[in-house]
Formats: C-alpha cells, sequence, structure tokens
C-alpha cells in the first residue's frame, strides 16, 4: 500500500535512484573482496600453510579498507545525514548503521594494531586470534550490507524528495 509504514521499511520492491544504486553497487566488489579475506581467515584457522596464508591477510585488509573507507564516509557524511531529517539524531535504523560502522572499523582497527605491535613475531595462536578480528568484521559487514540492501536504502528512496535524490547523487560523487 502507498505511504504505509510498510512500504518505507522497504518490504515492497523499489527501484533506487541514481545515488543509493550507486551506493548498492559499490557492495558487490566490497563483498567480493570480503569473501576472500573470510576465505584466507578460513584457511588460517585450518591450520592450511598459516604463515603464508597469513602473509597475504594484511595487504588485502589493506586494499579492502581502500575501498571500504571512501564507501562510508559517502553513507556517513551524506545519506546517514539526509535520513536524519526524518527518522532523528542518535536512534533508529541510522544509529544502528553508524554502530555497525565504527564496531567493522574497530575489529579491523584492532587487527592492524596487533600487527604492528608484533610485526613479524606472532605465534600460531596469535595469527588466528588477528585472523579471527577480521571474520568478525566479515560476519558484521556482510550483515550490514544486507540491512542496507533490503532496509534503508528502499527505505531512503521511499523518504528522500527527487530534488535530494539529486543531491545525494551529487555529493556522493565528490567523495
Amino acid at each position: 500500500m502507498q505511504g504505509c509504514a510498510s512500504s518505507m521499511m522497504g518490504n515492497e520492491p523499489v527501484t533506487l535512484s541514481e545515488g543509493l544504486a550507486q551506493l548498492k553497487c559499490e557492495h558487490i566488489p566490497l563483498l567480493e573482496k570480503l569473501h576472500g579475506l573470510f576465505n584466507i581467515c578460513s584457511k588460517i584457522d585450518k591450520n592450511e600453510d598459516i604463515n603464508a596464508n597469513f602473509s597475504q591477510l594484511e595487504p588485502a585488509v589493506r586494499t579492502f579498507m581502500e575501498e571500504l573507507d571512501p564507501h562510508s564516509e559517502r553513507e556517513e557524511r551524506v545519506l546517514f545525514r539526509m535520513m536524519e531529517k526524518y527518522l532523528g539524531v542518535g536512534v533508529g535504523p541510522i544509529a544502528v548503521m553508524e554502530y555497525e560502522h565504527t564496531q567493522a572499523k574497530l575489529l579491523i582497527g584492532r587487527f592492524f594494531e596487533k600487527m604492528s605491535e608484533a610485526r613479524n613475531d606472532l605465534s600460531v595462536d596469535e595469527m588466528k586470534e588477528a585472523s579471527e578480528l577480521i571474520k568478525n568484521a566479515y560476519f558484521t559487514l556482510t550483515d550490514h550490507f544486507s540491512k542496507e540492501e533490503n532496509v534503508l536504502f528502499p527505505m531512503a528512496e521511499n523518504m528522500l524528495s527527487d530534488e535530494e535524490k539529486a543531491e545525494l547523487a551529487e555529493k556522493i560523487k565528490a567523495i
């Protein structure tokens, strides 16, 4: 039903406007990289050539972060701020999305801290602990992307005016 709460929550199929479609499309390469990270971590957990796999992990995480950082910045600085006008600040879905961004960044940050503290002197257990941080970030982000694609982006499509959608597309292109 048009205008009912369920349509605002993304329960009906929605065609996304340019800016929202861009944010959704950015998830595709991010998810591919996340799956690659998860596969490396799984091999480490299974004791499969731990040193070789672990040596691939840090550069792979850095490459992932080079793509994640601008994506999350586009969401945090533009989309979330626009949606707060309708949903309020510090509550509801935007608060959850920002919390999940923070959690993922903290997990990955702790991974990099472990790497810089120990450098090449990590035991097998320490490598597995560091790998576990990336696996937890994987679970956080895959769940997060699903929420954005199935709830937040359709909600924004239904909520924002055509002018706001055009502004969103313009602003995220600048980041």
